[in-house]
């Protein structure tokens, strides 16, 4: 593997942290739901590490794009996870979703366990509390009927998870009608379709966009931030006057 074969963006790295961007489609690691692949952020990020063992400290759903935290060495993995689990780093993520929700919300809704074993499916999981915050950034209507309307709304929104339940972001968004573009499990269909076609792509228009917490070595507090990647900009072009944060003017 060469360098200019990786997909990752290296974003920061220090003797304890490997700081990456991973795009929209690519596993972080080996699923049992997705067995035949064979390519994962985790040997990537290995490959950016000179060949040395790295340790994911949380995930990202293949779907989804974004900043993306590993360790260089058990030690600060178990001090990251165990801060990552005490709510001790915030996210911030960037959407697109269908309609205008409010300026800004809490969603504060438990969510039911989402097992990845197949054979764990039939039986009835834990509900767990979940809680999101959102704020919309900017609103479209674009001159399309898609469903019984002769236009269709939109709007770009940050989304700060305060939990970490499975799919909490799609299933929250959904919950409040509002689902996210390009989401084909909890989403719309026909709004899915409508830009696959329209861009040449059907990616889940969700990107993980910054990650605030304190150096597991240090204790200095770190703030790290990446644009979203062309795919999801390109999509962004329909609010003509947005401009993705931390992204170049």
């Amino acid at each position: 593997m060469t360098f200019e074969q990786n997909p990752l963006t290296e974003l920061y790295r220090d003797s304890q942290l490997l700081v990456v961007h991973k795009p929209a489609g690519l596993l972080v690691h080996r699923s049992p739901i997705d067995r035949h692949e064979t390519e994962f952020a985790l040997q990537y990020a290995r490959a950016l590490n000179g060949g040395e063992h790295v340790y994911p400290v949380h995930r990202l759903d293949r779907p989804t794009s974004g900043i993306l935290v590993f360790a260089r060495d058990r030690d600060t993995a178990r001090t990251l996870g165990l801060a990552m689990m005490s709510g001790e780093v915030s996210k911030t993520y960037l959407a697109m979703v269908r309609g205008w929700p409010a300026e800004c919300g809490e969603i504060d809704h438990p969510l039911r366990d989402e097992p990845e074993d197949r054979r764990l499916r039939g039986v009835e999981q834990p509900v767990r509390e979940a809680l999101t915050r959102y704020r919309t950034l900017a609103t479209a209507e674009i001159p399309v009927a898609i469903e019984k309307y002769p236009t269709s709304r939109y709007a770009v929104v940050e989304l700060c998870p305060k939990t970490g339940r499975k799919h909490q972001l799609r299933r929250h968004m959904k919950h409040i009608h509002h689902p996210i573009i390009g989401d084909a499990n909890h989403g719309r269909g026909r709004h899915n379709r409508y830009f696959a076609e329209r861009f040449g792509q059907g990616r889940l228009m969700l990107a993980a966009t910054r990650l605030e917490f304190r150096h597991p070595a240090s204790g200095e507090p770190m703030s790290i931030c990446a644009p979203p990647e062309s795919s999801f900009l390109d999509v962004l072009s329909v609010f003509p006057d947005f401009i993705a944060p931390d992204q170049p003017e």
